[in-house]
């Protein structure tokens, strides 16, 4: 049925319910037709009205003293993260302080009441989703703009040993990408498998694919920066070729370098990124995760950026999987916040300060498990059950 016809005929009804108002009063509710009766049952009284306005105001009045706690709470948060940047800038040491303490304020007052006479609402023009593509659509935009189809493994084992051999070239550990994986795929994930998307009917929740959720951002970046290093090792992989696998090489090589320049077309920050990612041209650059050999060199580089970080800024002991989770999830900076957290201030600093209000209000786990300690728990722990699981398996010892 047309959905515009069961407006008009709702607007119809109302109006011959005023129509015949005195008339109806007078009836028995038993002998009017069903509509009729439930149409009249929703009109509501003078003293139901009075009842909701005066809940409406204690909802009203307890959600805007909830609203000033939270803000004033978030903003102890941003400033307490500007002190500790500030702080790490001029290598000074980070003490329990510099965190803010105390879990953010939940609301506790009256609900919302439901207006007993609801009038209709002003329409409002249907927000707009933003589009997220599927792989078939980078598939699609690499065709178009580069003239490239990725190279894609015969199996799924076949992408596990190729990206093994990189990662361990690399210098991650076993552990390092097996128990990242088991987080990332829920231990059985294959390399295009993209984040929400459980085929059609379902609907992607981001652009994530792979072993390590790579977003189309992401991958911009990587290519921005890393790009030239993926040129070379394909280029020594390319003089160990001949005839048409040596041809294919080739032309790999030069729509990556293609690639490569159109990632490198803006300055070198997350947003500039951003911003290219989510253009068809950035979607084909993204098809690159899919490629047998720049796939594995992507998926890798994700979580070496966070190991040369965090040696970067003094931190030498090697990552456990957990904390490089938390890097890879959170970004290299605040995560490396949280790496570098004594055990025993982990137990006592909240997550919250790590996340800016939003975020973590659509966090369910950082919210049950509230301090950094339970959420590095609570990563291992998931660790620890998807490792058995058959995907991780296989990759375990495809290293």
């Amino acid at each position: 049925m047309c959905p515009h016809a069961i407006r008009l005929g709702s607007g119809t009804l109302a109006l011959a319910l005023l129509l015949i108002a005195p008339q109806a009063a007078a009836m028995d509710p038993a002998t009017l037709p069903p509509a009729t009766a439930g149409a009249m049952a929703q009109a509501a009284s003078p003293q139901a009205i009075a009842e909701y306005r005066r809940k409406l105001g204690e909802y009203q009045q307890a959600r805007a003293a909830f609203e000033q706690e939270a803000s004033a709470y978030w903003s102890s948060i941003a400033e307490k993260r500007r002190g500790r940047n500030a702080k790490r800038r001029d290598r000074q040491p980070i003490a329990l302080e510099d965190y803010v303490l105390t879990q953010p304020p939940v609301y506790s007052g009256p609900k919302r009441p439901v207006n007993p006479s609801p009038e209709p609402e002003p329409e409002e023009k249907p927000r707009q989703r933003k589009t997220i593509p599927l792989v078939a659509d980078l598939l699609k935009a690499a065709a178009d703009h580069f003239q490239f189809a990725p190279q894609r493994p015969a199996s799924e084992v076949e992408f596990k040993r190729a990206y093994a051999r990189v990662a361990s070239a690399a210098g991650l550990t076993r552990e390092q990408a097996v128990r990242v994986y088991s987080f990332e795929t829920g231990g059985n994930g294959n390399y295009d498998m993209q984040s929400g998307y459980r085929g059609p009917g379902t609907r992607p929740i981001s652009t994530a694919i792979g072993y390590n959720q790579l977003l189309t951002t992401n991958t911009v970046e990587l290519l921005a920066e890393q790009g030239h290093e993926f040129v070379h090792a394909l280029t020594q992989r390319a003089a160990q070729l001949s005839g048409a696998p040596r041809q294919a090489m080739d032309h790999k090589i030069a729509v990556l370098k293609r690639m490569v320049a159109f990632a490198r077309s803006v300055p070198d920050e997350w947003s500039q990124h951003e911003k290219l990612a989510d253009t068809p041209q950035g979607w084909a650059l993204h098809a690159m995760v899919l490629d047998i050999d720049v796939g594995p060199l992507l998926q890798t580089h994700k979580l070496l950026t966070s190991v040369i970080f965090a040696r970067a800024k003094g931190y030498g002991r090697a990552l456990t999987a957990a904390e490089l989770e938390m890097m890879n999830l959170t970004g290299d900076g605040t995560g490396l916040d949280m790496v570098t957290m004594p055990p025993p201030m982990r137990e006592q600093v909240p997550t919250s300060n790590f996340f800016q209000r939003g975020g973590y209000e659509r966090n369910p786990v950082a919210i049950r498990n509230n301090t950094v300690a339970k959420l590095l728990a609570v990563t291992d722990s998931r660790m620890d059950s998807n490792s058995n699981l058959p995907g991780a398996k296989e990759l375990a010892v495809s290293f």
